[in-house]
C-alpha cells in the first residue's frame, strides 16, 4: 500500500451488487483498519415526501449490513443517503475528507455512457480526491 493512503479514508459506494461487493474486498485490501472504509448507499428520492421514511432509511440500513456481514465482511461504517447519487456521493467524500473513492464500473460500452452517462464517469470527473475504478473482469 502507498504510504499516501496509509490512515486515509476509503469511501465505497455499495448498491449490493457484484461488482461493486469487488470493490468493497478491493478497499479492505487497502486498509490497514476496516474502520477506515466508509460504505454509503443512496437511495433514490420518492415523488412525494411520505411518513415513514426514518423506516425506508432504517431498511435499507439493515439490508445493507446483512449483506456485508453475509459476505464476510465486520460490522463497517455504513451511511445510507437519498438523492442524486452523483451529488449525493461527492457531498459524503467531501465531508468525510476521503483520500479514495473505490467504486465499480459497470462496463457499459462508450456509446451507451455518452448518450445516459453514469454515475461512475460522474463521480471521476466531479470528484476532488482520487477515483479507484474497476473495470468487470471480461
Amino acid at each position: 500500500m502507498p504510504d499516501w493512503m496509509t490512515n486515509r479514508i476509503l469511501v465505497v459506494p455499495l448498491d449490493m451488487s457484484e461488482f461493486s461487493l469487488k470493490a468493497l474486498a478491493t478497499a479492505r485490501d487497502m486498509v490497514h483498519d476496516v474502520s477506515n472504509i466508509r460504505i454509503v448507499h443512496v437511495l433514490p428520492p420518492l415523488d412525494k415526501p411520505a411518513r415513514g421514511s426514518e423506516y425506508r432509511e432504517e431498511q435499507a440500513r439493515a439490508a445493507m449490513s446483512a449483506f456485508v456481514q453475509e459476505h464476510g465482511y465486520p460490522k463497517m461504517n455504513i451511511t445510507i443517503l437519498v438523492g442524486d447519487p452523483i451529488k449525493q456521493i461527492i457531498h459524503f467524500t467531501e465531508n468525510c475528507e476521503a483520500g479514495l473513492i473505490v467504486m465499480p464500473s459497470h462496463g457499459r460500452g462508450v456509446l451507451s455512457e455518452m448518450i445516459l452517462g453514469s454515475t461512475t464517469h460522474n463521480v471521476v470527473r466531479r470528484s476532488a480526491c482520487p477515483v479507484l475504478v474497476l473495470k468487470p473482469n471480461r
